[in-house]
């Protein structure tokens, strides 16, 4: 249990089988706090309205009161995020869904707490339902160049001509919906990524805050995250890539100085940080002399794996070695700790607390970090066994994947195939097909892709990523090059290839992983393949940039 638990006065549960038992035995419904360790309303709540003497006698003499950290247990987190943290969230003893809202003050925690009282003496067990992501299969369809298009029409119908960035509300990053605009829609990204690099760079301590709060993309908020700084880091570098703009390249830079010093524990990337307004608003002289938020030390196995892909996509471009050292100390740390011998991840390891284990988000995750590496660096890791656990244990006969086993308590008995994290596998699974020729990771993508195909006419910019892994599917490219990894033409098929292309070095070939594809090329060329057809030969780093640019 998080420490902020203890100062309030309800006399918390462990999320699992004995909490809806007793639920069950005495006829009470579960009171679930679904909280985050850097979310300033979940340790308000914890203060105020839970340290309520009355309101936290209410809680504990008529329901089962369950508390669980969002970031630790993330099955928990996708079945009961009521879109956002605190989530406090109603529950029948069978853990479906009686009511729920987000931060609840005094006053509306009394209200809510009579409205569900009246709600379960009325109908009981029949008052709770099941979301209709758990009830569903995905809508399968075809995956066809309708899917781009689409997605070009929502970046038109949605961006903002003023301020940048997509929509007309808060402004949130959208950093993959940027990468897809950077090969179709260019100023959109361009622009977009100029507003985040001036209102979402902390210019003091590095790395950046999560969103906006307004259209013009002022009020942010400034909690930090692992994740969404390594996607953030990526994009600006993938930005830096396509224009040559020093401005990019140094908001990436500020991003890895961040992931590599504020956030590194010494064996990889901690999770994230506390976004104290008052402090954030201090002159950097007066952040000398006070205490910076809180930060979790946690070493998440997704996050992880994205911050391996982010530093290395930098890397890629800028040679920059300190991104080089700290994307290998935390893809070994994280393959030493955190993987099994058969490929399976386990979230997270904290003293004696370990996580769950074979969980989508860290198996996509991970397999991404894994495949930039061997692209990069011409270091696999245990990228075919994570890959194959995965197809093994989490790919539904539809072709989608499950977030993970569907057993333990509530709902987690019950398949949920997020979508967002099946795209993050999808695009994964295609650069491993690209990297070993071998067309089975290239058909689990498909299916996996095809398996939503039916909801993309409905899909907004959010989701971008999806009609980029489409679009790959397509017509897949690939550079292969015939030198070992960190030759001149090996660096320059990195920095000259679309961010979508897969450049493949040549590995020593211990027939496992050297590509079948790549023993026919003589040393020293190198050759792009589209959709598995050679159409270009090179030789030296300026005939590839000839065949790449045409010449320009």
């Amino acid at each position: 249990m998080d420490g902020s638990a203890e100062e309030t006065k309800v006399e918390w549960r462990e999320w699992g089988e004995e909490a809806f038992d007793v639920a069950a035995r005495t006829g009470k419904p579960v009171l679930l706090a679904l909280v985050t360790r850097w979310s300033a309303e979940c340790r308000e709540m914890d203060v105020t309205t839970y340290a309520e003497p009355r309101i936290a006698a209410s809680v504990n003499d008529g329901f089962v009161p369950v508390r669980v950290d969002a970031d630790r247990q993330p099955r928990v987190r996708e079945r009961y995020n009521m879109g956002g943290f605190p989530s406090t969230v109603f529950l029948t003893p069978s853990g479906e869904i009686l009511t729920g809202a987000t931060f609840l003050g005094i006053d509306g925690f009394r209200g809510i707490l009579d409205s569900v009282r009246k709600t379960w003496d009325g109908k009981g067990d029949a008052a709770g339902s099941v979301p209709r992501a758990l009830r569903e299969d995905p809508p399968g369809g075809s995956v066809d160049e309708r899917v781009e298009e689409h997605m070009v029409e929502q970046l038109l119908a949605t961006y903002d001509d003023e301020f940048g960035g997509w929509g007309t509300d808060v402004k949130f990053p959208l950093p993959r919906t940027v990468e897809f605009a950077l090969v179709r829609a260019r100023d959109q990204a361009t622009r977009t990524l100029e507003a985040i690099r001036t209102h979402l760079l902390d210019t003091y301590d590095g790395g950046f805050y999560r969103f906006s709060r307004n259209r013009n993309w002022r009020g942010a908020r400034r909690e930090k995250l692992a994740d969404e700084n390594a996607a953030i880091v990526r994009a600006f570098a993938h930005g830096y890539r396509y224009t040559g703009e020093e401005a990019y390249r140094g908001a990436a830079r500020r991003g890895v100085e961040y992931l590599t010093t504020t956030l590194w524990t010494g064996d990889g990337v901690g999770a994230s940080q506390g976004g104290d307004e008052e402090y954030f608003r201090l002159e950097p002289a007066e952040r000398e002399d006070a205490d910076p938020p809180e930060l979790d030390p946690t070493v998440f196995a997704d996050r992880n794996g994205l911050a391996v892909d982010a530093l290395l996509s930098f890397f890629a471009y800028t040679d920059d070695d300190t991104a080089r050292r700290y994307a290998r100390g935390a893809r070994e740390h994280v393959c030493e700790t955190l993987v099994d011998g058969d490929g399976r991840a386990t979230h997270y390891r904290d003293g004696d607390e370990v996580g769950e284990r074979g969980l989508l988000v860290d198996q996509a995750r991970l397999l991404t970090g894994l495949t930039t590496s061997w692209s990069v660096l011409g270091e696999p890791g245990p990228v075919r066994a994570v890959a194959d656990w995965t197809l093994d244990h989490l790919q539904a006969d539809g072709g989608a994947f499950r977030d993970g086993p569907a057993e333990g308590a509530g709902l987690l008995d019950r398949p949920l195939f997020p979508l967002d994290t099946t795209v993050e596998l999808a695009d994964a699974l295609l650069d491993l097909a690209l990297l070993t020729g071998d067309d089975r990771y290239r058909e689990a993508a498909h299916e996996a892709i095809a398996a939503f195909a039916g909801a993309a006419e409905r899909m907004g910019v959010e989701v971008a990523h999806y009609a980029t892994v489409a679009a790959r599917l397509r017509e897949p490219q690939v550079i292969e090059v015939g030198t070992p990894p960190g030759t001149d033409l090996h660096r320059s098929a990195l920095r000259l290839a679309d961010h979508e292309t897969v450049v493949v070095p040549r590995l020593a070939d211990d027939g496992e992983l050297d590509p079948n594809s790549q023993r026919d090329l003589p040393d020293g060329e190198a050759r792009v393949v589209v959709d598995g057809r050679e159409t270009d030969r090179a030789d030296s780093p300026g005939s590839l940039e000839t065949v790449l640019t045409g010449g320009e």
